[in-house]
């Protein structure tokens, strides 16, 4: 089991040395890839790749881009298919994280739609209402 984030963070805090903290961590960080960790939400949930995909809203060719590592994407696609999937809180900042984007901040008032969406398992278009309706740019146009 991994050390969790706090522990890690915490002890960088001590460290005299970060070349000493990166070397006896190495096992800590995360070293998997986006389309991995895609790959795995996959398996976990059962969900099957052209389903989310249709859901996402996300043109076709391009999710398949991102599913297979081939495309960098903007975070608000990253979280287009985070919703698709239903991903909780959690598990969509580690998807953001993976993909090198920031995780969602509730003080954030986009983000805090976001959250909610994902909360109450609100499709793609749902959330972009809610987005709409609070004059914010939408998840996907």
């Amino acid at each position: 089991m991994g050390v969790i984030t706090d522990k890690l963070g915490a002890d960088l805090k001590q460290q005299k040395d970060i070349h000493t903290f990166l070397k006896n961590n190495q096992k800590n960080f995360l070293n998997i890839t986006l389309s991995a960790y895609l790959d795995e939400l996959l398996s976990q949930k059962a969900l099957v790749k052209a389903d989310v995909i249709k859901k996402s809203g996300l043109p076709v060719t391009y999710a398949y881009k991102i599913f297979s590592g081939q495309k960098h994407t903007a975070r608000n696609r990253i979280l287009a298919l985070a919703i698709a999937m239903q991903l909780n809180i959690d598990e969509t900042n580690h998807l953001l994280n993976h993909a090198k984007h920031s995780s969602l901040y509730a003080r954030n008032p986009w983000d805090a739609i976001i959250m909610y969406a994902l909360e109450k398992h609100l499709s793609v278009i749902e959330t972009n209402i809610l987005l709409t309706d609070a004059k914010a740019s939408p998840l996907l146009e």
